[in-house]
């Protein structure tokens, strides 16, 4: 049966959990992928890890030293872009390079480099507990608190800064709490697919979703689906062949969003061949009806000859 594993309680824990960093990432990667900020949610990623090995040297929860390194790289590549001479790109390469040589510096200090290293880069969701969903829950509602209170300020940020700003909706404001919500859902994701894969939560599943939606509120409602979809699909396959949790939930995530691509391409191809197809009448105006009437008794005797 497909889903006899959610009968043991850590696979149900490690399915809410999953479900609700799904809907985070729908929420965030949505933003993302409109912005082209996907660098930065690798960047961040990468740059929690010095952060999670020190908390693991210290034994404290991993998830604190995330989110303290998270947050300080977010920092420095605000300040960075403010007042340095460096292109955005450059400092969040830079910084990026920095931060992940630095977590490798003081993880290869530790005794157990092998496992922490593996739990770091992959995640472990199956590890998490009913504090960690907590925690997740409360994460989503945050996120989603401010994608609504300042939607306007985001959608007129991603299309022209400079209409946001005569409007008075602050698009420096906005790009800052897009960062925040990247390196919140970067740090919220970690637990379950790792610092390695958590950017193709951000993304797949958005990009999934873009192929069938018109609007943003929609592509992320759509993408919460397609990630939670992934979830499901890839803690059972995870079950039953054996494999690792977090990069069979992330591997499943890219393949649906292929899937999404093919099965959107291929209905574009039958909608333009049936247009190609469908035979166009002469539209007679409404206000002229004898002349539909002519072309009506007119259309028969063409057909005879």
């Amino acid at each position: 049966m497909p889903f006899l594993p959610f009968a043991s309680e850590f696979m149900v824990r490690a399915l809410v959990g999953g479900a609700l960093v799904a809907a985070v990432c729908a929420i965030v990667g949505t933003w993302v992928v409109v912005r082209g900020m996907a660098f930065l949610g690798e960047a961040i990623s990468h740059g929690m890890l010095p952060g999670v090995a020190v908390a693991t040297l210290l034994g404290i929860p991993p998830l604190w030293g995330a989110a303290v390194s998270g947050a300080a790289m977010s920092a420095a590549i605000g300040l960075l872009q403010r007042r340095g001479r460096l292109s955005y790109d450059t400092s969040i390469g830079l910084l990026f390079v920095g931060m992940l040589s630095l977590g490798v510096i003081i993880v290869s200090h530790s005794r157990s480099f092998a496992t922490d290293a593996t739990t770091m880069l992959f995640g472990d969701i199956l590890a998490v507990t009913w504090t960690d969903v907590l925690i997740l829950a409360v994460t989503l509602a945050v996120v989603a608190a401010i994608a609504i209170a300042f939607h306007r300020s985001f959608v007129a940020a991603a299309f022209d800064p400079r209409i946001a700003h005569t409007l008075g909706l602050r698009p420096r404001l906005a790009h800052t709490l897009l960062t925040g919500l990247v390196t919140v859902a970067v740090i919220a994701s970690y637990q379950s697919v790792g610092t390695l894969l958590v950017v193709g939560m951000l993304l797949a599943p958005a990009v999934a979703a873009g192929r069938w939606t018109r609007s943003i509120p929609t592509t992320m409602a759509l993408a919460a689906a397609f990630g939670i979809a992934a979830v499901v699909i890839g803690l059972t396959v995870s079950w039953h062949a054996a494999t690792a949790a977090g990069p069979t939930i992330a591997c499943t995530a890219i393949l649906l969003a292929a899937v999404s691509a093919l099965a959107s391409a291929a209905v574009h191809r039958t909608r333009t061949r049936n247009a190609r197809h469908t035979p166009t009448h002469p539209v007679v105006p409404a206000h002229l009806p004898h002349l539909a009437a002519t072309t009506a008794t007119a259309a028969p005797r063409t057909e005879s000859n």
